[in-house]
């Protein structure tokens, strides 16, 4: 997902398998079927697991909305996508979605992006998804799932294809089509190798050797499969023919007529077909987008006499360059037809609507009264836009005045073309950064990617105040606070234009103020930042998104004025000690080595040696209410814990990983402060043998999971928390699903 121009890294990969196709490969014929919600990779063991109830915290999207389908033949039945954080089905009667893949374990991780989705209009309870994030040789091969109860429960097929959700051209059409000829056959579009097709509704896949486009290492490959009436078409992305379909005789052709292929005609992006007048509309565009299209056009076939006609609303030009994305056809209403135009960043991207088949358009923006009142953060700290990225757009078949698309951040939707709010409800797509829970005053503050920190108010609805303003920024790459003073804290991230890389507030995040200075490197480069127990001493670590590290930065001054701390390693994460005010600490993943700071981190010398190196997601966490009292995770390396502030470090026993680790309140005890709850996502083979969601109440020597089955969220390595309020409850981020937290039932 990326809301925001400003690249950043992903996180890193996981081992997975690594076969490399040569050309069209064969699907591979396993198939397993999950009789719930999902079935776990490996077997929970009885008597240590503590059942918990797992919601989500409300913000209001944030991510990339990739497709929305409405069911054809059942009234209020919808599907959205997304390009990191699973699949949704809406619930008309409560007006809002549920997750449909949350069951999607670590190990899978790569399976939480939904490449393509489609449903059968004769069988209203069949549901397929087409799974793989990255197509890239490190990630894992795609998978189909599909269901026959509208994915309340799912079977599987493992392809050896790589798919990829969030990669360019992640907008397009849907690459999954229910060949209406026949339920039983399914056709699934490809980026690289070519068009698969099953017969026998997905549980084996293999290549379709008759389509004529040749496939390729690099591109698009196919774009979108459509189906107007009995005809299936394809388009292709990676140059020469851009449409294909379905031949009387067998196999499939070029479509005959089709626009000559020019900068705008390009990319097949999207195609709808109305029925009542036969027309199939497809938009182009010079790329695949979302990002990088300049110019784009919309074209009309009539199917009964294959001519073609040019309706594009409006022409890209100089000054004003965008491709079109999103295109729906009203089922109610022969010729009215709806497109988007997408990557126009001058006047704004908007929708336009025609009711004479394209012959005239008219813009919805125009008219367009946005109402974002329960999702604040989309005013991006001025006022609301009408959206970008709008690629995904649907019309609903029983409404003709309701009309949703997905933007970067959250889907819109109307109900008499004027008035629009976001339709998002129970859909939290943020890949979530920092945690931080207070003592007092915010329940949560959260450093997202993509719109920067949040300030929870409360759990169940979006925050009151919006992003974190004075300054804006795109995705947060620190958030600290004071652990003596906790009204003070302080973050880091991607600058918007010329603005301060960060901020500190007095009021426990309510507000805030940018530094009065930065270093030169910060607005290329922000990293994590520390402040020490006292609110005396700011430490500013610099990375850029490529990797390369810089020298840390310290004030004393709320960011006024800055110096370089030599002894610091490069690109390290600073730790504050929670109690004595002239201790930091820091692990240098290159070394292995722990550098401490007694002098307020003006100098750091050398700790423990000789630990686990090599990754930069290794971290140390710090036991609050304690001094010295350290904790690493080092992933699958294990836990090990310093009580010496660094100097030595002992392997916590039957702790064989450790991805991300926090603390809460203790248990409640009669006399006596005990050890602080200890949660983590890692794997303790005496709980579970897969990676969990963990919970220690006596400092490590005894884990209980707290998570399920059905609630796994693919890759939970960046950041967990518990509050210090409530014992027992937990604040998990995900990358794609949004802030998770729980209680104890």
């Amino acid at each position: 997902m990326r809301a925001t121009s400003v690249p950043q890294p992903e996180p890193a990969p996981h081992p997975r398998r690594r076969t490399v196709l040569a050309g069209a490969a064969v699907a591979a014929a396993a198939a397993t079927v999950l009789p719930a919600a999902g079935t776990a990779s490996a077997a929970p063991r009885p008597g240590k697991t503590q059942p918990h109830r797992w919601r989500t915290a409300a913000i209001g999207g944030t991510g990339f909305v990739t497709g929305v389908l409405f069911h054809p033949a059942v009234k209020g039945l919808a599907y959205a996508r997304t390009d990191i954080g699973g699949a949704y089905r809406w619930d008309d009667r409560r007006s809002r979605w549920s997750a449909l893949t949350d069951h999607i374990g670590w190990d899978d991780w790569n399976l939480l992006g939904v490449e393509a989705m489609a449903v059968d209009p004769a069988h209203p309870d069949r549901l397929y998804l087409a799974l793989g994030t990255y197509a890239q040789a490190w990630a894992s091969p795609g998978a189909v799932l599909r269901s026959e109860d509208r994915g309340a429960t799912w079977a599987r097929t493992d392809l050896t294809v790589r798919l990829g959700a969030n990669e360019d051209g992640r907008g397009c059409g849907e690459r999954l089509l229910v060949d209406p000829r026949d339920s039983e056959t399914l056709w699934l579009g490809t980026r690289h190798d070519g068009l698969l097709r099953s017969a026998d509704r997905g549980a084996t896949w293999s290549a379709d050797a008759s389509f004529p486009a040749t496939a390729s290492a690099s591109g698009q490959g196919v774009t979108l499969l459509v189906a107007a009436g009995r005809t299936v078409y394809a388009g292709w992305g990676d140059g020469g023919t851009a449409l294909y379909r379905t031949a009387a005789s067998g196999g499939w052709e070029a479509v005959p007529g089709q626009p000559s292929a020019g900068a705008s005609t390009r990319v097949p992006v999207r195609a709808a077909y109305d029925a009542g007048s036969r027309a199939l509309y497809v938009s182009y565009a010079d790329g695949p987008g979302p990002n990088n299209q300049s110019d784009g056009s919309v074209h009309r076939l009539d199917t009964v006499t294959g001519t073609w006609t040019d309706v594009t609303p409006v022409a890209p030009g100089p000054g004003d360059t965008f491709g079109y994305g999103g295109v729906a056809v009203d089922a109610a209403r022969p010729g009215t037809v709806v497109v988007s135009t997408n990557n126009r960043w001058g006047p704004v991207d908007t929708l336009y609507r025609s009711t004479d088949g394209g012959a005239s358009w008219t813009s919805l923006k125009d008219t367009a009264v946005l109402d974002v009142s329960e999702t604040p953060y989309l005013k991006w700290g001025g006022e609301p836009k009408f959206g970008w990225w709008i690629q995904a757009l649907a019309v609903d078949p029983y409404d003709s005045k309701h009309l949703v698309y997905g933007t970067g951040a959250t889907l819109f939707g109307t109900r008499d073309l004027v008035h629009w709010a976001p339709e998002i409800r129970g859909l939290e797509e943020s890949a979530v950064r920092q945690l931080i829970a207070p003592p007092s005053g915010a329940r949560l503050l959260s450093g997202l990617g993509d719109i920067g920190v949040m300030y929870h108010d409360s759990l169940t609805a979006s925050p009151s105040r919006g992003m974190a303003s004075n300054p804006v920024f795109g995705t947060a790459t620190g958030l600290a606070l004071a652990t003596r003073k906790p009204s003070y804290v302080v973050r880091t991230g991607w600058p918007s234009g010329s603005q301060s890389a960060g901020a500190y507030s007095r009021d426990g995040g309510a507000s805030w103020q940018p530094f009065a200075s930065q270093p030169a490197i910060a607005p290329s480069a922000p990293g994590p930042v520390a402040v020490s127990a006292d609110a005396s001493v700011l430490l500013w670590s610099f990375i850029h998104w490529d990797g390369t590290k810089y020298a840390a930065h310290r004030s004393t001054d709320n960011g006024a004025t800055w110096a370089e701390v030599a002894t610091f390693p490069k690109g390290g994460t600073p730790v504050a000690d929670p109690l004595d005010a002239t201790r930091f600490y820091v692990y240098d993943t290159d070394t292995g080595t722990v550098f401490r700071s007694t002098d307020r981190g003006a100098t750091f010398t050398e700790g423990a040696t000789g630990l686990p190196s090599g990754d930069v997601q290794f971290r140390i966490a710090a036991a609050p209410g304690r001094s010295g009292d350290l904790w690493l995770s080092a992933k699958d390396n294990g836990l090990l814990r310093s009580t010496d502030g660094g100097l030595t470090f002992t392997p916590v026993a039957g702790c064989q990983a450790s991805h991300a680790l926090g603390f809460g309140k203790a248990v409640p005890a009669k006399g006596r402060a005990g050890y602080p709850a200890v949660f983590q996502t890692g794997r303790v083979s005496a709980t579970y043998d897969g990676v969990a969601v963990l919970r220690s109440d006596d400092a490590g020597r005894t884990w209980v999971r707290i998570n399920d089955d059905a609630h796994r969220w693919g890759w939970t390595g960046e950041v967990i928390t518990g509050d210090p309020r409530v014992h027992g409850r937990v604040y998990l981020g995900t990358n794609g699903r949004g802030i998770q937290y729980a209680d104890p039932q």
